[in-house]
């Protein structure tokens, strides 16, 4: 009978079990620290900054990727024309949005969805986020809870970073994000119609068929319909997660 670990094997950390499932619970994990750095770099889309380039770095904060410089990159990368390139991703990173930004932190189900449902409230940047907010966005109590204790926990430690902190106030236009066709059972949501909404409000459009302006099939269910088959021949985009197409 194999029996589970006791300890974490990166900290050595006493592991607990949270839905038949082991965590270690020690926020200074270095294997926890990376992960989050590596989910930071991926949702802001720094190219360059992998698992094996952070590896190299040695990074364990998000607030070390702003502290790089030339001369460390160059001699960590062994070679100065992707240590340049690492900083001008680095640097555009700056101008993302709260809206990018918000989900880059991993906050427990406060995705890219939550942070777009709070740029459409009265809410300017982070110091607005709040109980009133988070409710004018239609957030439920755990999202709330957890997007607010971020903000009491964690955020004082991050606010100095180089951004600011401001929602993007754009709205898309229906369909300018792509248009979605759905077909089978759902995973990500309880209904068609629910997922459609939240389409819908980050600028998707929704059609009930597959179309010559369709962009995107959602098969969650795997199953091989005739719909799957066209939008393959077609050359539509399939995914299987839908919450991963919108950022969630």
């Amino acid at each position: 009978m194999i029996q589970p670990p006791k300890n974490c094997p990166s900290c050595g950390s006493s592991l607990q079990w949270v839905k038949d499932q082991l965590y270690c619970k020690n926020d200074t994990c270095p294997a926890k620290s990376s992960k989050q750095v590596e989910h930071f770099a991926k949702t802001l889309k720094i190219k360059g900054l992998g698992p094996s380039t952070i590896d190299k770095l040695e990074l364990t904060k998000i607030s070390e990727i702003y502290e790089l410089t030339l001369e460390y990159l160059t001699i960590a990368l062994s070679s100065e024309k992707t240590a340049v390139k690492l900083l001008q991703e680095i640097e555009r990173s700056k101008s993302e949005p709260l809206n990018t930004l918000l989900p880059a932190f991993g906050i427990p189900l406060a995705g890219k969805t939550v942070a777009d449902k709070l740029a459409t409230t009265e809410a300017e940047g982070i110091w607005d986020l709040n109980a009133y907010t988070c409710k004018e966005a239609g957030l439920g109590p755990k999202v709330t809870e957890n997007l607010l204790k971020w903000a009491s926990d964690t955020l004082p430690e991050l606010i100095d970073l180089p951004f600011s902190w401001e929602f993007s106030k754009e709205t898309k236009t229906a369909g300018e994000a792509g248009v979605v066709c759905i077909t089978g059972k759902l995973k990500s949501y309880p209904t068609k119609a629910a997922a459609k909404a939240v389409l819908e409000s980050l600028g998707y459009k929704v059609k009930d068929s597959i179309t010559k302006d369709v962009t995107i099939l959602v098969n969650e269910s795997g199953v091989e319909t005739a719909k799957t088959l066209k939008a393959a021949n077609d050359g539509v985009q399939i995914v299987n997660n839908l919450k991963e197409l919108i950022g969630e």
